[in-house]
């Protein structure tokens, strides 16, 4: 890695720890340039604008949800083995990086520019490509019956982000779920995924 991607992967470091700390709205880039002992200007050639800086962060942390579900992947497992594996990813990702969704539906323009708004969208549908390829392979090979991989996929990840959703909107209404809050959504995400595999077997 050359000297300049390693400066500003040391950025998006320092910009995850403060968002994870504070969140999102509650930083500045004076903030991010402090922590990492950065002259403004030199954060700023690497990074133009908050959101540009957000963007960066939405980037590091989808490309590596993907690494850990494609590594984790193995042809020719089990379909409840391999989606079990990767609620168990997707919940490490969550428990995580939850102090970022603290921002979502805010005003901020920095939040809410085309630009992340496109790129979130296109690597979920990425996550759903994954899941539907998925889903057809256990069609083909292990006795699951479907018509549409893609709206089954869409109809599985749903039911699993409803579940964290309702999860933490019956919670204690704490800044961060509690840890038996977090051990329910697993457990729901779980049973949900083995009632949902169950039904699609012939």
């Amino acid at each position: 890695m050359v000297e300049t991607d390693k400066k500003r992967e040391s950025i998006i470091d320092g910009a995850i720890k403060r968002f994870m700390h504070f969140g999102i709205n509650k930083t500045t880039m004076n903030e991010i340039a402090d922590d990492l002992s950065v002259s403004k200007p030199s954060l700023y050639y690497y990074f133009p604008d908050k959101s540009s800086l957000i963007l960066g962060v939405v980037e590091r942390i989808f490309t590596d949800y993907f690494e850990a579900l494609k590594k984790d992947y193995k042809e020719g497992a089990p379909l409840d083995t391999t989606l079990n594996n990767f609620i168990e990813i997707r919940h490490r990702f969550f428990q995580k990086y939850y102090m970022l969704h603290l921002s979502s539906g805010s005003n901020d323009a920095t939040l809410n520019s085309d630009e992340i708004k496109n790129y979130v969208m296109t690597r979920k549908g990425e996550d759903l490509r994954f899941h539907a390829e998925i889903f057809q392979y256990a069609a083909d090979h292990q006795g699951i019956e479907l018509d549409d991989a893609y709206k089954i996929a869409d109809l599985y990840i749903s039911s699993l982000m409803g579940i964290t959703s309702l999860c933490i909107m019956h919670g204690n209404k704490e800044l961060f779920p509690s840890k038996k809050e977090l051990k329910n959504i697993l457990e729901r995400q779980l049973s949900l995924s083995k009632i949902f595999i169950k039904g699609l077997r012939k």
